[in-house]
């Protein structure tokens, strides 16, 4: 008979840790929170784009389904929309699975209409899903992560 033994993670220990170089992404100034909600439009325009290319959708189909490219590229989006948005916890994680699914239904809404391609609520219900998980976890980060003190300036807030 083998007996496992787990030994306790550090990683299960970050509450104890004030882990300061995640607090200026968490708490990002002004200009990046701008750049971070760019970049997710950047990269969910050439999501869509690469999306409606025939079949590019079915080569990379070959290396990863549906449900793992929509999760994977969803979570993402969902975590730079985070990142870049002001207000409370709720309220940033509430704006990120919103922006997501207004995203998702796009994208699914575009497809509908390509003769090779199908836009289906099952693809829009993994995008939101996914969009929540991040969310959740972002905000269980920033729960954890105490605000910087910033020198000689005003500290942005996140609400």
């Amino acid at each position: 008979m083998v007996t496992l033994t787990f030994a306790p993670s550090p990683l299960l220990y970050c509450h104890h840790v004030a882990m300061p170089a995640l607090s200026p992404l968490l708490y990002a100034e002004p200009r990046h929170r701008r750049a971070m909600r760019a970049a997710a439009l950047l990269i969910f325009a050439c999501i869509v784009i690469a999306g409606s290319v025939p079949g590019a959708r079915a080569e990379v189909g070959e290396y990863a389904s549906g449900i793992v490219l929509h999760s994977l590229a969803y979570a993402g989006l969902a975590t730079l929309w985070f990142l870049g948005s002001t207000g409370s916890t709720l309220q940033r994680a509430l704006k990120a699975v919103l922006a997501i699914a207004l995203m998702g239904a796009f994208d699914e809404g575009v497809q509908h209409f390509l003769p090779y391609r199908s836009g289906t609520v099952h693809d829009w219900l993994v995008d939101v899903s996914a969009a929540t998980v991040a969310a959740t976890a972002l905000g269980a980060l920033l729960a954890r992560i105490p605000m910087p003190q910033a020198s000689g300036r005003n500290p942005v807030r996140p609400g």
